[in-house]
Order: C-alpha cells, then structure tokens, then sequence
C-alpha cells in the first residue's frame, strides 16, 4: 500500500508542476462526446501519454443560485463536502471524518476536491490509471460524492472561522472597492451577491444537504475526462462515479428554475468612497457578454489590445507609459452563465485618482469609437495565436479548457478551430463588436480613497 502511495504522488507530483506535456504536433484534439442512460453528458479526450486520468463534474448549483439572504452557500456546501462521509451499507465503509478521508486518498495517491463558483458546483477527481488503482479511487471518489456527511460541529468552526476571515478582509480597501463595484454593475442579480458574516451565520447544514440533494444528480451531471482511458473504460468510470447519486433519469429530471437575467445599465454611476489609504482603488465597469455570444473572440482579442496585454496594452501606454498615474492599469472582461463584468481597475496615488480615472475613461472611449490600429491586431494575434499551445499543455488545462467548452455548450472542435477564429479578425470585427457591447457613457465608477472621496 505504502509503495502505490509513493508511487502515485510522486508521479502526480511530477504531472502537477507541468512536466506533462501534450503532443502539440496533434492534427487536432479530437472530444468525445456521449449521454449515458442517467442524463449525464460525457465529454472525453484521450491522452494515452502517462497512465493518469482527471475527471471534472459540473453540476448548476453555482451561487447564482443562492438565496440573497444566504450568499455564500453554494461555496461553504462544496468546502463541506470533503469534511467527512456518511456510513455506507456495507461494514467495510464505516463512517469516516475529514482527517480519515484525507488519510484515504492520500493511500491511493489520489484526489478528490469539490469548488463552487458563480455558475457551477464542481469536482475534480484525478488518479493514475493502473487498473489495479483506478477503481479502487474511483469507489472512493463515488462515495465521497454521494454520501458527505456535513458534520454540525465542524461547520461551526469552519463559520467561525470563515466569518473572522470576512470580517479582517473588510478592512482591507481592495475588497470594499471590489464590493461596490459589483454591486454597483449587477445590482440585484445573483452575480453581485456578497457572502457577510451575517449570511454565513443564517446557514444551517440542513440547508447544506437540501441544496445537495436537488442539485447534485446524475441527471444534470456535466462530466470531462481527459486521460489514459478509451471510451468504453472512460464510460464506466462515469458511471461509477455517478452510481450512489439518486438515480433520476434524464427523461425524468426537474428543471431547475431560471435565473433571471444580467440588467444592462442605463445611465453612468460613480461612488466615491472615504478611505485613508496610501493608494486610491479605480474601477470601472458594466455587465459585459454570456461566454457562448458569438463575438467572444473578437472581444477577447480587443480586450488584449485595449488592457489586458499588460505592458503592450493601450491602457497600460496612456496610463502608466506617457503619464506614470498608475504601476498598472488593466481591463478584462469575466463571461458565464449570465453577463459577467467588464471592468477596467488600477490603483493610483489618492492626489492622482482624478486624472486616472479621466484618462482611463478617454482611452476607453476612443477605442471603443475607432477600434485597434493595424499594428495593434497583428501583434495580438501573433502574441494569443503563439501562446495557444501553452493553454493545453498539461491534462489540467486540457481539462479546464474542455469542461468549459461543455458547460458553455460550444462546438466540439473548439479548441481545434481556436487559433483560425483569431486569425479571421479583423479590425472592423473588433470595433463592431466592442460598440455592439460597451457604452461608456453608463459605465458605473467606483473611486476609493482619492482625494475627493466622500463618506
């Protein structure tokens, strides 16, 4: 037992820091794609070059689906579903508490790590694939999924904790800035919930195992396999994975309700809050696009050119370059579900807060107005097109990459056809579709610390 261990960390270790490298010379990378009996849609490439295998399962039980009086729940039910496990049926799987559940996977070289974020709930599952190790961790990983056991007095201290956590954070003058402004872009949408102390507190573990129990089914399982497993072994290890879940056919699955909608903004915002602090936080923004609109990439690669391409970006030109207002200065935009933000954020002396922000808004303006220079798109295209292989050179970001194509249900050949959907830009392109989805005359503003901050 103790030399599977060994062997598995030590080959985990090595795959972890990137020393796996995929076959870049691939003529493409070929997804799988497949719906098993339960309602399950499976998304698998096979990468035979190291026995190891990563799953990743996505459920829509993100916190856009939080109650707003309970922001924060999705989160603390997947940092919960680790802590401990439920007795199984049989007395070789007696209950197991989170230091025994470490223990476990740790015997088998294995992981199993749940995260939530504003549109999913997921888990990721990795082991080698020795078929004498593989099943082993994946019962595991099936018993850890459909039976945690959400211990009361471990959720206490984790609230605790949590909560102490939140409350120092609010002293620091990037979170209360960053907390405006999403307030200030997604108003009463889900996308600007904050998890408080006060919401941690209203979260009970019954809420815990009733939010699991209506989301965390095979039938809205959306699961990504990338390793050494062909379809059929890759089919199995789904359905072992998915065997405890309730079983609730795909034919047969509820839907779950809709979420309403980002609302665009109607008319320019600007909060200016009171803080003594060394450096004034700029931010500016608005609700930008869903990740499956047809003009992510030329809004990508606009983006890259207008701020974040770091020191090659407009912004960064305007800003720091020719004026020296700001050590950085970036822009970005955040696609999901729903329409997540487009922001533009730097931090400035509190005496300088005035121009960044004057200047940062010109930029954007005129970008938004005439769009990149030639010159500008070449180089973008050259940088993003060269860098491609270096999002998908490790099973990880193969699998990140995947999952995500899946959950935003974009073509199968995504990833093949990416660097030529970047090529085909034009300038045109990215000043239609930047003026399609920006308006900078109502973007809200948040200024905190600058010299004219007001309580």
């Amino acid at each position: 037992m103790k030399t599977i261990k060994y062997i598995a960390t030590y080959a985990i270790s090595i795959w972890s820091i990137g020393l796996f490298i995929i076959n870049i010379a691939w003529a493409g990378i070929p997804v799988e794609h497949w719906s098993q009996p339960s309602g399950a849609q499976v998304y698998l490439v096979q990468s035979p070059a190291i026995p190891m295998v990563d799953v990743q399962l996505d459920f829509d039980a993100g916190s856009r689906r939080d109650p707003p009086s309970q922001a924060g729940l999705a989160s603390v039910t997947a940092a919960m579903a680790s802590k401990g496990l439920r007795a199984g049926d049989l007395p070789v799987e007696p209950a197991m508490d989170e230091n025994a559940v470490g223990e476990a996977w740790a015997d088998l070289g294995a992981s199993f790590v749940a995260h939530a974020s504003n549109d999913r709930m997921s888990f990721s599952f990795r082991s080698l694939s020795y078929p004498d190790l593989l099943p082993r961790a994946a019962t595991l990983a099936a018993r850890q999924l459909a039976a945690p056991s959400f211990p009361a007095d471990v959720w206490e201290r984790e609230r605790d904790g949590m909560q102490a956590s939140l409350r120092e954070a609010n002293t620091r003058p990037g979170t209360l800035a960053g907390r405006a402004f999403n307030q200030a872009v997604f108003g009463d949408h889900p996308y600007g919930f904050e998890m408080t102390p006060e919401s941690l507190a209203r979260i009970e573990v019954s809420h815990m195992t009733a939010l699991y129990r209506q989301m965390i089914q095979p039938c809205r399982a959306t699961v990504t396999v990338v390793g050494a497993v062909d379809r059929p072994r890759a089919d199995a290890l789904v359905a072992q994975l998915l065997a405890r879940l309730p079983a609730v056919s795909g034919a047969t699955c509820p839907p779950l309700a809709e979420v309403a909608e980002v609302a665009p903004l109607m008319q320019a915002s600007e909060r200016r809050i009171k803080f003594d602090s060394a450096q004034a936080h700029v931010l500016i923004g608005q609700p930008g696009f869903k990740r499956d609109d047809p003009d992510y990439f030329a809004l990508t690669v606009g983006n890259y050119i207008l701020g974040g391409g770091g020191f090659v970006s407009r912004l960064t030109n305007e800003v720091r370059e020719k004026r020296g207002l700001s050590y950085s200065v970036s822009s970005y935009f955040s696609p999901a579900r729903h329409a997540g933000a487009f922001g533009i954020g730097l931090q400035t002396r509190p005496d300088q807060a005035d121009q960044a922000l004057q200047v940062s808004r010109e930029v954007l303006a005129r970008f938004v107005e005439q769009g990149p220079t030639e010159d500008e798109l070449k180089a973008a295209k050259g940088n993003l097109v060269g860098g491609f292989a270096l999002r998908i050179d490790s099973n990880r970001k193969l699998v990140d990459n995947v999952a995500n194509m899946a959950w935003n249900k974009l073509p199968l050949d995504y990833l093949d056809t990416w660097t030529q959907q970047v090529d085909r830009l034009t300038t045109a392109d990215i000043r239609a579709a930047f003026q399609r989805k920006l308006q900078p005359q109502a973007m809200a503003t948040v200024v905190l610390g600058g010299a004219t901050a007001k309580p």
